[in-house]
């Protein structure tokens, strides 16, 4: 009887270790766990359209936004969008995160950049050549800027902004812009490593200061490179950045890194596929397809040393991806969202596209969303 008993224990035992192993297999996306949605309290910062918001403290004391704007006052047939065309970076700050004062436009590709200045023009017979999907007539002029971040780097005592070109005459890819008065308003002028062409040629470049003064640069694919101390350019050839990927590796984008506790956490967004086969990250084909797209996550892994490696990813917040983390003047941890109308998930949202703020709290080496936060 003993021996039936410690057989069916064993059995049992091996049966829960096999269900808990395939629930937690690596790339399930847990994208119904209650204490990783964003909470209900959260609502647009303000009322303004834009997607990849991102937030930042100045060393004046005021909060800073900024993000992937449409040109305002622009409105054709359709749905309103930046993907092909807008008009350059807009800035908004606040001493409380509460109320927040429009700075207005303080960079534009026409009035100050170099080969960002005029755009690209598909003709006839050209891929994009008056192929709108909402009516739009400009839709085969592309000429927008994406995903801008705005640094206060402490080693050069001023401000900088990185962001990226889908498309000019000049070509596309990220680009890294230096105040000239020191300002956050600007004015902003190219460095001297991308006055002719993009720095990096991709999207989603990013900016991280090491505790230590030194800067790098983040970009899409994974890459990074040591910037120059004067932050004219890349000190070194780019590397790639050693993570523990999925098995296929899927699409991901905003790549952001930042230090806590010891520790390098590289921030990055990713759709969530919601699938016969259940909730993944991982892309299949005949399973997953732009369809069983439900959300855009934040997903974080951590590292010891900023090249890595770095540690399996974690789903941070559901819906909350390409965006940033940062603390606020209490030491207070927050992030930014932008209420992504893309994605079965969008449905839960009253309105998309707006700027927004998530109380956030790290626990257990992990950081995840703080429903315990007064925000009144």
């Amino acid at each position: 009887m003993k021996l039936i008993l410690r057989l069916g224990l064993a059995l049992l035992t091996g049966f829960v270790s096999v269900s808990t192993a395939s629930a937690q297999a690596y790339g399930t996306a847990d994208t119904n766990a209650p204490e990783l949605r964003v909470p209900k309290s959260v609502q647009p910062a303000f009322d303004y359209w834009m997607r990849d918001t991102w937030a930042t403290l100045g060393p004046d004391g005021y909060y800073y936004i900024t993000g992937t704007t449409s040109t305002p006052d622009r409105y054709f047939p359709g749905q309103r969008h930046c993907w092909d065309w807008n008009d350059g970076l807009y800035l908004w700050r606040s001493k409380d995160m509460k109320s927040w004062e429009a700075r207005g436009q303080i960079w534009s590709m026409e009035k100050d950049g170099t080969w960002q200045k005029k755009p690209k023009v598909y003709k006839a017979g050209e891929k994009y050549q008056k192929k709108s999907i909402n009516g739009d007539p400009m839709d085969n002029r592309f000429h927008a800027v994406w995903a801008p971040e705005m640094h206060y780097i402490k080693s050069a005592k001023n401000w900088f902004i990185v962001a990226c070109m889908n498309e000019s005459a000049g070509g596309r890819g990220s680009f890294i812009l230096r105040s000239k008065t020191g300002k956050p308003e600007g004015p902003y002028e190219n460095i001297e490593g991308n006055k002719d062409k993009a720095i990096f040629p991709n999207i989603d470049g990013s900016l991280f200061e090491d505790t230590d003064g030194t800067v790098y640069f983040v970009g899409h694919n994974h890459y990074i490179a040591r910037m120059k101390p004067d932050m004219s350019g890349f000190a070194e050839e780019l590397k790639t950045l050693k993570e523990k990927k999925y098995n296929p590796e899927p699409y991901i984008e905003g790549a952001f890194i930042f230090k806590y506790d010891n520790k390098y956490h590289l921030v990055q967004a990713i759709w969530s596929h919601r699938t016969s086969e259940g909730d993944t990250y991982i892309e299949k084909k005949g399973v997953t397809s732009p369809k069983t797209r439900y959300s855009y996550d934040c997903i974080i892994s951590t590292a010891d040393n900023v090249y890595g490696p770095y540690s399996e990813r974690y789903n941070a917040i559901t819906g909350g991806g390409h965006n940033n983390l940062f603390q606020d003047k209490d030491g207070n941890w927050w992030a930014t969202m932008f209420f992504n109308p893309r994605g079965a998930q969008a449905a839960e949202y009253k309105v998309t596209c707006r700027p927004g703020l998530i109380p956030m709290i790290y626990e257990n080496g992990k950081f995840k969303p703080n429903f315990n936060y007064n925000t009144k």
